[in-house]
């Protein structure tokens, strides 16, 4: 009897489609296939994970300092870690094979606005993720069955990302009958479906690209133009900026991940991360004077708030509050302060200028003058309830807020640059002017002014005192009125308007222009620019100084005159290391390879990526 059983199931079987049978098998909860739209929310609230490694890298552009990752804010790394691995594992992970699927399908579907999307946000990632970790795994990058993942030197890389963004322009511009409905416009949530929104950001990530390329002895008569022709095409007013949009909700959210991840109901800033002093010094003009001989600042004046004297040439602003033009109001939003913890008389312009501002070390909340307040403006961890809270939070450190990509004013000042370089000085000015004006309405935009007298959070500044002084400041000094325009000019400039959210491309800057060491080769180098416990930074008085008031740790002055890690043989960090869990566990062959510096060296994050270099790179 038993054998008859096993002999009819066979035959039933047999008989029946193993196609039918196997439907039964298919999870309809985890589908092996999804149609290429539905990716694009998941794909596209990745980008939150940039925010991660902000903690690794707002550190090393003095734009933070932090207690909690202290060995990044050291220009080190956290040995046998995944720390400053995250944009390695958003490309790779979180977006990687879902990405590609994306554009894959819809190119195979002739779906050409959504392949066209997904391309832009691949040559964005992608732009990242070289910039930070220099040599990455791209041609294996997806390959199934292997075992091993070599390496793609950067020069390779950098061409592949404008190619990628130029098709997704072709793809983006390419006429399309297809009928989306609602999919593409109710699932991303960045331009949510425009196109021509899309074309103009995948022209930014062209930009971006060859705006790191300005050191290089070719600029101008290889990549200078081409970046021009793009920023013509790219953003056309601040409302063309890149974001992400995100649920928010705070406590109330399903999920903690649909707050912004600077905001209070995730706790990620607290009081771990706080405005470096260097911030402040750029933002309130009070960088300070060295003596040539010692290093030393110098006491002096009458002012308890400034107990230094200060630089004679500020760039950004100065401490002449009281005159037309001469204070920035970016200060009021971007930094925090605990002037005002009442929230009192919020439009009133010479309440907001009396406002103080303190930074801490590279490690500390205390500084020379003073203590860091959290990013919420009080000198303790964030609360988001008692009697006094920081409520949901302010500005971009807010639950609500949106991720910022990228924007115009950055586009602009990345123009100035290359105007520059060619000695287009009237045209590097106009655009300079543009991108000032730009960060002034994109800072506006996410103002979230707290209530009048009442001690739960907020801006302490309303849009409409912002905007008066806005104005007041554009038409002063430092903008419109200035008068001795120079390089330095543009890249603080950038550097404010880059604050904090766009620390990784500050960061690139400032790995550009070799953190202002003075040396003489083509790098710096041991014996040339640093020695083990020392290094040789420009003084602000020197015209290719670009960074004015910038010291590293190392260098010679008062308030520094520190050391690296013994493994970084006296080099700052010029690149983050690889994801630790992906590479230094399963890939190491390939890291082993890498060149000048292998990738398994101890001082490996101190290797300078090629964009540095003003030719190749050295074997």
């Amino acid at each position: 009897m038993k054998n008859k059983f096993i002999y009819l199931l066979i035959l039933f079987f047999s008989l029946t489609s193993c196609e039918e049978y196997l439907d039964v098998n298919e999870n309809i909860d985890a589908p092996a296939k999804v149609d290429g739209y539905l990716y694009l929310a998941g794909v596209t609230q990745q980008y939150q994970e940039l925010f991660y490694d902000l903690r690794a890298i707002a550190p090393m552009t003095q734009m933070m300092g932090t207690s909690s990752y202290s060995n990044f804010a050291s220009h080190y790394y956290n040995p046998g870690s995944d720390s400053g691995g995250q944009i390695w594992r958003m490309t790779y992970w979180s977006q990687g094979q879902n990405l590609e699927n994306l554009i894959n399908q819809s190119k195979a579907a002739e779906d050409w606005t959504l392949a066209g999307i997904g391309l832009a946000m691949k040559a964005f990632s992608w732009d990242l993720l070289t910039k930070v970790h220099g040599e990455v795994p791209m041609k294996d990058a997806f390959v199934p069955d292997l075992l091993q993942h070599d390496y793609d030197y950067q020069k390779e890389v950098y061409a592949q990302v404008r190619e990628w963004a130029y098709e997704a322009v072709e793809l983006l511009e390419r006429a399309d009958d297809q009928s989306y409905g609602n999919k593409i416009s109710d699932n991303d949530f960045i331009y949510g479906g425009d196109k021509d929104k899309w074309i103009k950001f995948s022209y930014a990530i062209i930009v971006r690209n060859l705006a790191s390329l300005t050191n290089k002895t070719d600029f101008s008569s290889t990549y200078a133009q081409e970046l021009i022709t793009a920023a013509g095409k790219s953003f056309q007013s601040p409302s063309d900026d890149a974001t992400v949009k995100i649920g928010g909700g705070s406590q109330s959210s399903p999920y903690s991940s649909y707050n912004n991840f600077w905001g209070t109901a995730r706790r990620n800033l607290s009081y771990s991360y706080f405005q470096h002093e260097y911030a402040v010094q750029v933002f309130t003009g009070t960088v300070p004077e060295y003596e040539l001989g010692t290093g030393d600042k110098i006491i002096g004046g009458n002012n308890p708030y400034h107990p230094y004297e200060l630089a004679t040439k500020q760039i950004i602003t100065d401490t002449l509050v009281n005159q037309l033009g001469h204070f920035d109001p970016r200060v009021a939003v971007k930094l925090a302060t605990t002037s005002n913890p009442t929230y009192e008389d919020l439009d009133n312009n010479d309440s907001i200028k009396a406002y103080k501002y303190y930074g801490g070390s590279f490690t500390g909340t205390t500084g020379s003058i003073g203590q860091a307040p959290s990013y919420y403006g009080r000198t303790l961890s964030s609360q988001y309830s008692g009697t006094v809270n920081d409520g949901s939070g302010r500005w971009v450190y807010r639950d609500d807020a949106p991720y910022i990509l990228t924007t115009y004013a950055e586009i602009k000042f990345c123009l100035a640059e290359a105007y520059w370089k060619l000695n287009q000085k009237p045209e590097a000015f106009n655009a300079f002017k543009e991108g000032i004006r730009a960060d002034m309405q994109t800072t506006a935009r996410y103002i979230s002014t707290g209530n009048e007298g009442s001690a739960t959070g907020g801006d302490k500044i309303t849009t409409g005192a912002f905007n008066d002084l806005s104005y007041e400041y554009l038409n002063g000094p430092f903008v419109n009125g200035l008068t001795d325009f120079t390089l330095s000019h543009i890249m603080m400039q950038k550097w404010v308007a880059l604050y904090p959210w766009g620390a990784q491309e500050a960061w690139v800057d400032m790995r550009k222009y070799n953190y202002d060491i003075a040396f003489a080769g083509d790098a710096p180098s041991n014996g040339d620019g640093f020695i083990q416990a020392s290094l040789n930074q420009k003084i602000d008085s020197d015209p290719s100084k670009i960074y004015k008031g910038l010291y590293l740790a190392p260098a010679q002055v008062q308030g520094r005159k520190g050391a690296y890690n013994i493994r970084n043989e006296g080099s700052p960090s010029y690149r983050l290391r690889p994801r630790f869990n992906s590479e230094y566990m399963w890939n190491l062959p390939s890291l082993e390879k890498l060149k000048p510096i292998s990738g398994t060296a101890d001082n490996y994050h101190t290797s300078i990526p090629w964009f540095v270099y003003p030719g190749e790179l050295p074997e």
